[in-house]
């Protein structure tokens, strides 16, 4: 079992990683918003396409930062990167039948539950697998 530490931690990494998660999806939003009122279908399906990609992107980039910092290095990119993406082309497929803005929900919580998995795996010792 972990020791307390540990376990702050991953609390940390998760925090951080929701953290740019939200503020990845608000910069696509920001983008995106504006590009769907131009009447370009391909742009408008393209922007959706990309917005699990980009929120995963953030919730990766929050936890690479944050395990930098708080365990002093650690795994690539890349490794940390599939968690996350995982979890938010889950939840936005998952949601999107319910319409296409709600999918923010379905990326969020299942993006974070992603980096929340990673790092009860990591926590009891399967480091191996990222």
């Amino acid at each position: 079992m972990s020791n307390r530490g540990e376990w702050l931690e991953s609390l940390t990494i998760i925090a951080l990683s929701a953290v740019g998660g939200v503020l990845f999806y608000l910069l696509w939003m920001a983008i995106a918003i504006p590009a769907t009122r131009s009447g370009y279908d391909l742009l408008e399906t393209s922007l959706w396409i990309l917005s699990p990609v980009l929120t995963a992107l953030g919730f990766a980039t929050g936890a690479y930062i944050a395990e930098r910092k708080v365990r002093g290095g650690g795994l690539s990119f890349i490794r940390i990167f599939v968690w996350p993406f995982v979890g938010s082309v889950i939840g936005a497929l998952s949601t999107y039948v319910f319409g296409p803005m709600l999918i923010v929900f379905g990326m969020l919580t299942f993006g974070t539950a992603s980096i929340i998995l990673r790092e009860i795996w990591i926590l009891f010792g399967k480091r191996n697998m990222g």
